[in-house]
């Protein structure tokens, strides 16, 4: 099944294998810790709304505003005094007390290519793009963090759900392969689904896949074909090599990917649909110590027929995949060192079209968030009565990823140098949000 925007670029599923690599910055851990006074995140579980999300709906309504505006929707009230939602989020509205909702974040690009690449990079593109471009001019924050940060016991450090396919701009760039995401292709909702990388193939047991690692080592050690190692294409891939190995019988890994551990009551609790099996997937994987997964809820570009799709699709899907996620987080004491962030790359305009639908708006979006440090039944920033851009604590892009990159321990200004030998800060300017950090 593929889904289609309005830049006419399908999304299919395909199966791919990314590994991230290792390497920890203690100190600029220990230093953003202490600048920000608080406990980094262990991880991150991000959620990706690909197309752009409204923010009249689900996270800022206008019930004031004229009808073209406020749209069709009624609001509820949430269980934190003075916090209305859509009234179709009924579940998320009851765990508003563990959430911060930012809704005063705005930027300047309305295509997907580039509005993706900002959000999922922290920087904008250095020039215009196409709005189904899949463009990399930088890291993405998947890739810095797995570079910063070290998982353990043969796990990926950055996992992405590529459903219905990857995200446009959420590669490694000048990092290097190393630095990719572990993609997860395959639908966690369906009955028979298992990891193909890590599971080892029919007929080959662990003991058999011993013997034949020992004997590609021994291969290994005869002279290279060429002279320098340096210029040689099989030196750079055993970095690679290893990782899959260790993945493959990494017994930690297996057990986190294997969502069938999990009895049939949690898994109806988060929804028996893609978006709800990925998000209880997360929660495994950020328990067994992945840094960094991306969750992907795609097809949120409703031109026409919004409110139809939102309240016979799409919201309810998010509300019982994202509310249960928090719970379960929750509950477990994982949100004490889990951040959580739903968005996508734009907000929708005010006025609804001729079609029923809303158009691009990067001029205003919402963020929810939850994890430690961050405030719980709390707002931050305001857009005006008609939700058209910020009247209140304007936020920019770079603002949101300083404050996730300081929220996982990571100094967000530190520099790294680009394959030209470039030095470029991890993000160009903007400053952590104070009230998240």
């Amino acid at each position: 099944m593929s889904q289609n925007y309005c830049d006419g670029i399908p999304r299919r599923n395909f199966i791919q294998a990314g590994l991230g690599g290792l390497g920890l910055a203690e100190l600029l851990r220990a230093q953003a810790n202490a600048a920000t006074g608080s406990r980094p995140a262990k991880s991150c579980i991000f959620i990706w709304m690909d197309g752009g999300p409204s923010h009249y709906e689900p996270f800022d309504p206008k019930p004031s505003a004229p009808a073209e505006i406020r749209g069709i929707f009624n609001t509820i009230p949430t269980n934190v005094e003075g916090v209305t939602f859509s009234e179709h989020v009924p579940l998320t509205a009851q765990v508003m007390d563990r959430l911060t909702i930012i809704r005063s974040i705005a930027h300047h690009d309305p295509g997907h290519g580039g509005g993706n690449h900002y959000l999922t990079t922290g920087r904008a593109t250095p020039m215009p793009v196409a709005c189904g471009a899949k463009v990399s001019f930088h890291p993405s924050i998947g890739s810095v963090i797995a570079k910063e940060l070290r998982a353990k016991d043969g796990i990926p450090p950055y996992v992405q759900f590529a459903l219905p396919g990857p995200l446009r701009s959420g590669g490694p760039n000048f990092l290097g392969a190393k630095y990719a995401p572990f993609y997860v292709s395959n639908n966690p909702n369906q009955p028979g689904f298992r990891m193909q990388d890590v599971t080892l193939p029919p007929g080959v047991n662990d003991r058999r896949a011993s013997r034949r690692e020992l004997l590609r080592r021994d291969v290994d050690t005869l002279q290279r074909i060429t002279d320098s190692a340096a210029n040689d294409p099989a030196a750079g891939l055993d970095s690679f090599y290893q990782q899959a190995v260790e993945l493959i019988t990494s017994p930690a890994a297996k057990r986190a990917f294997d969502i069938h551990r999990e009895s049939r009551e949690v898994r109806d609790a988060y929804g028996r649909t893609m978006v709800g099996q990925q998000c209880l997937l997360a929660r495994r994987l950020v328990e067994a110590g992945v840094p960094f997964v991306i969750v992907q809820h795609a097809g949120w570009d409703h031109h026409a027929n919004i409110f139809e799709y939102l309240k016979g699709r799409y919201l309810p899907i998010f509300d019982q995949a994202f509310s249960t996620l928090i719970k379960d987080l929750d509950e477990r004491g994982l949100l004490e060192d889990t951040l959580v962030v739903a968005l996508g790359e734009f907000g929708r305009t005010p006025k609804i079209n001729k079609n029923g639908g809303r158009d691009h708006w990067p001029q205003a979006m919402s963020v929810a968030a939850a994890g430690p440090g961050v405030p719980r039944g709390h707002i931050i920033g305001a857009t005006d009565s008609k939700g058209a851009a910020p009247a209140e604590g304007r936020l920019s892009v770079e603002d949101f990823a300083s404050t996730l990159f300081t929220k996982m321990g990571i100094d967000p200004t530190k520099i790294y140098h680009d394959a030209l030998g470039r030095p470029l800060p991890i993000v160009e300017g903007g400053k952590p949000i104070a009230d998240l950090v």
